[in-house]
């Protein structure tokens, strides 16, 4: 199958100029009601970080929750909860942080050192269903209590008091302070928790908020909530917005549309969209730090398990093309598993992404070459490949481009292509039934290891089953006392992107870039490269 054509066609352009002349101007009734109207791409699934980890949970969590750092206006960890920016001590493995004493739940109850530990033993239970659990890794003996080789009472979090709380490592962890951050480490209520049971974070009315703001009205399955004014919150004060209103919306097309109708505040735009939008006045683009990619299951008896015809998948596609004429939305091909601008390798001076570019990244004869001998060494003729994608306007639109790409470049290749919910694209990959996945991974943190976590044997987002002792031991080797070596920790960070370049383990698609049309009177939002937006101290003027 071809790719259909992405051109806007001139009643498409009329259509979108008409709409633009005559929608309404909500500027004036948002500076007067502070309430800012977002969207999000995807279903929520729960608001329990034990039990779901996906971006759309985090873009609510973000803004609903507190941790001990939130990121500043540069992207660096500023004091949240904690009431300062704490250096380790122990030769790099021990953190000590004191808690504000008037930090609150939604309910009145204080927040306490004692719900960080609850929250952390919880994520890192062998009964945890997030898949992510693995980013406590580090902290000391998480990976043994998330295996159940030891009670939860022994991982490295303890409470020293009501608003002291410790944290040990098994190792030096450059990164840890701008882990903290995230919404993984957040707290959780010890009441809440014991009120609702396994009903925590099924629903909005199940579970506490520390954050500016509380969920209210979402029910576990509907697709628009809001986030009204947590009265509770420390900073209160600096909070100018009353309220928030999110829905979720997969077609960029509609988003464009509920923009100039006055519905979206901030609206994500793609695809055909974005591409007549390039000039408006409203758009703004957002590099963020992560990479479309496509897992490949590389399980014994699937075809990609041929290194071969996964190199030829990998040069055969044009993703020059794809981030041009597709996306058309400010996004550039990506060549490797970290995005560019994620990190500076200090030891070398130059962006890690940059000096990790493989030397070639499209040759359609050589990749023709490759899906000819790797036939040979399976003893087919033909390769079937089923391709599992989210139902989104825009992935469904990629899904499509590379299956025009492989079916009319190599010889025996069919793609069948499934646009599904995001549920049931999850549960085919969990269960391995596929052989091509869509993906995005975004960084948690400003760090390749926040990219590489999840390329080990044995991680759990590992769904495509890509298993090298060299890089394991690569990545093992930047998780010891190597860390504490700046020379030895960025060596092996090089080590472990070369070979996962080496081995195609995943095939990178494009770097991520987000284009919003944005109310022009919306201000105080941080945008964050790496991580969530944060909306908590916006305003409109």
């Amino acid at each position: 199958m071809k790719v259909r054509n992405l051109l806007l066609s001139a009643s498409a352009v009329l259509a979108a100029f008409t709409l633009s002349a005559c929608g309404k101007n909500s500027s004036s009734a948002s500076k007067e009601n502070q309430t800012l109207h977002l969207m999000q791409t995807g279903e929520i699934m729960s608001l329990d970080t034990a039990n779901q980890a996906n971006i759309s949970q985090w873009n609510v969590l973000e803004n609903s929750m507190e941790g001990l750092y939130r990121a500043n206006k540069a992207g660096n960890p500023a004091p949240a909860l904690a009431t300062k920016v704490v250096k380790p001590t122990n030769h790099g493995k021990r953190y000590t942080f004191n808690l504000r004493k008037d930090a609150k739940w939604s309910n009145g109850d204080p927040v306490t050192a004692q719900d960080f530990v609850a929250s952390w033993r919880r994520q890192t239970s062998p009964s945890a269903q997030s898949g992510y659990s693995y980013i406590f890794t580090g902290v000391k003996n998480a990976t043994k209590v998330n295996e159940g080789k030891l009670p939860a009472n022994k991982l490295g979090v303890k409470a020293l008091n009501k608003h002291t709380l410790q944290v040990d490592l098994e190792y030096p962890m450059p990164y840890f302070t701008r882990m903290m951050v995230m919404p993984a480490f957040f707290p959780q209520s010890q009441a809440a928790l014991k009120k609702f049971g396994d009903k925590y974070g099924t629903s909005s009315d199940k579970m506490y908020y520390d954050g500016a703001f509380k969920v209210k009205g979402w029910t576990g399955s509907n697709l628009s909530w809001s986030l009204e004014k947590n009265e509770h919150y420390f900073d209160r004060k600096n909070v100018k917005l009353k309220k928030m209103t999110m829905q979720v919306v997969k077609d960029a097309n509609t988003a464009h549309q509920l923009f100039q109708q006055g519905d979206l505040d901030d609206a994500t735009i793609t695809g055909t969209t974005a591409q007549g939008l390039q000039k408006n006045k409203n758009l703004m683009h957002l590099d963020r730090a992560g990479v479309y990619y496509l897992q490949l299951n590389q399980v014994k008896g699937h075809p990609l398990s041929n290194s071969n015809l996964r190199k030829a998948v990998s040069l055969v596609l044009d993703k020059d093309h794809l981030a041009e004429k597709v996306l058309s939305n400010g996004s550039k091909a990506a060549h490797t598993f970290v995005a560019p601008k994620l990190a500076k390798d200090p030891t070398t001076g130059k962006d890690f992404a940059t000096e990790m570019k493989p030397k070639e990244t499209y040759n359609v004869k050589k990749a023709q070459e490759l899906w000819a001998k790797g036939l040979k060494e399976t003893g087919k003729k033909s390769v079937n490949l089923t391709y599992y994608t989210d139902d989104q306007t825009i992935n469904k639109n990629v899904g499509q481009f590379v299956q025009s790409q492989l079916e009319s470049k190599l010889k025996g290749a069919n793609v069948e292509v499934h646009s599904v919910p995001n549920k049931n694209a999850q549960s085919n990959v969990a269960k391995g039934n596929f052989d091509m996945h869509y993906a995005l991974w975004l960084a948690d943190y400003a760090d390749p290891m926040s990219d590489f976590d999840i390329m080990q044997t044995n991680n759990s987002q590992n769904y495509g089953k890509y298993s090298s002792k060299a890089y394991d031991s690569y990545v093992a080797h930047a998780k010891s006392q190597d860390a504490a070596s700046q020379q030895n920790y960025w060596k092996n960070m090089r080590s472990a992107q070369g070979q996962l370049s080496k081995d195609n383990a995943v095939l990178p698609l494009y770097n991520m870039t987000e284009s919003h049309l944005v109310k022009s009177n919306l201000k105080g939002v941080l945008w964050h490269p790496v991580g969530e937006v944060d909306y908590t101290h916006a305003y409109f003027e």
